[in-house]
């Protein structure tokens, strides 16, 4: 049987998909600039603005195609999502969002692979090339000095994903404390004991995070710094076997072994950016920050679980028994929605979806308590 050939595009399809291509392109390089006017090293500027001007030429393309088939060619604005991760960058550096945008860029590298006009245009290897990118930026922070040349994250994402860190923080003391609320409300018990009950949750959960956060960083400096002090120790006993190291891992990123070798021995000449090098370069660590500062770490652990925490407690303050419970029901869903809408941004699925799933997980558990609680209040009361 002979396979039939698949059916020709029609002109008002292809014009929909060329508009949201050209949506897309512009969203790439609006955020790219925004990284470009956040950043603070020059050498990194220059190459998100090499990448925006290489989505502008993309987007001119799809331009050029909508036209073709004879669509009106409007001029879109950047997307939603585009402007929050621009504001995010701006506003907290880069480094706060580099690392979605990095996974999202991951995530649709292969957008273009079944579109023929992109692939003959040389497209999907222009995006694979702009995932790797900032795939090293990423993972370095910034591209400096030699480094250029070499181009090729729970709530510990706070080193990897600040921005997803900053989220489920938030969502872990909205959901809990929503949760610990409902229950005690489902026991009836009168208001001044669930505000009591939620401020003891607050202030338990958020300390309770906050000393996990602190153990966990502090444990990685601590075995980080055995490392480096492990890896000094070997640099100064066997040189020559640190080299072969050396050119080892230049060679696996693509280097001749006479190149590899050169570089590694001039590295190997002056100590201390030689362990640095290694250190970098052999146990991935970073021995300028080691992680970051536990002392931070846990104070935002503390802030964010609090920040979500107040919510479901807060009308307590304010109002009634019988008007506080469901006032807590509307502002936490509310506010789960909200986290919703942010997850949104680092999962790259649509708003609604994302605001109707947090919503729906958050009241589920909520639900869930509050029927514990009054079979419990039930059985405690007869």
């Amino acid at each position: 049987m002979v396979a039939k050939s698949p059916e020709p595009e029609q002109p008002k399809a292809a014009a929909k998909r060329y508009a949201a291509d050209l949506q897309g392109e512009i969203d790439s390089a609006s955020l790219y600039r925004a990284l470009a006017d956040a950043e603070g090293d020059a050498k990194t500027a220059d190459i998100y603005r090499k990448l925006a001007a290489i989505e502008d030429a993309h987007a001119d393309f799809w331009r050029q195609n909508l036209e073709k088939v004879g669509a009106r060619v409007s001029e879109p604005k950047p997307g939603w999502r585009s402007r929050a991760l621009g504001y995010l960058a701006r506003r907290f550096g880069p480094g706060f969002v580099l690392p979605t945008i990095n996974g999202l860029e991951g995530a649709d590298s292969a957008a273009y692979d079944s579109q023929p006009e992109a692939v003959a245009q040389g497209l999907p290897a222009a995006e694979r090339s702009h995932a790797q990118t900032l795939k090293a930026l990423a993972g370095d922070k910034g591209l400096k000095g030699s480094a250029i040349a070499s181009l090729e994250g729970r709530h510990r994402a706070m080193g990897g994903n600040a921005l997803r860190a900053a989220v489920l923080g938030a969502n872990d003391g909205l959901v809990s404390n929503l949760s610990l609320v409902m229950g005690v409300a489902g026991a009836e018990a009168v208001g001044q004991t669930i505000l009591l009950t939620g401020l003891a949750g607050l202030v338990a959960g958020a300390c309770s995070m906050a000393m996990g956060e602190w153990l966990s960083v502090n444990s990685a400096r601590e075995l980080a710094q055995h490392q480096i002090a492990g890896e000094a120790d070997e640099l100064n006993q066997v040189p020559e076997e640190e080299i072969e190291e050396l050119v080892l891992i230049y060679q696996a990123r693509g280097l001749e072994e006479a190149q590899a070798r050169a570089l590694a021995n001039r590295l190997m000449a002056d100590k201390d950016n030689a362990l640095d090098t290694l250190v970098r370069e052999e146990l991935g660590i970073d021995p300028e920050s080691l992680g970051g500062s536990a002392w931070a770490a846990a104070g935002w652990s503390f802030l964010l679980f609090a920040a979500g925490a107040i919510v479901p407690v807060a009308p307590f303050f304010f109002l009634a028994d019988t008007l506080a419970v469901p006032a807590s029901i509307g502002a936490s869903a509310l506010a789960l929605a909200g986290i919703g809408t942010a997850t949104a941004l680092f999962t790259g699925r649509s708003v609604l979806f994302s605001a109707f799933r947090q919503l729906a997980i958050g009241l589920a558990a909520a639900g869930v308590t509050f029927a514990v609680g009054r079979l419990a209040g039930v059985s405690l009361a007869g």
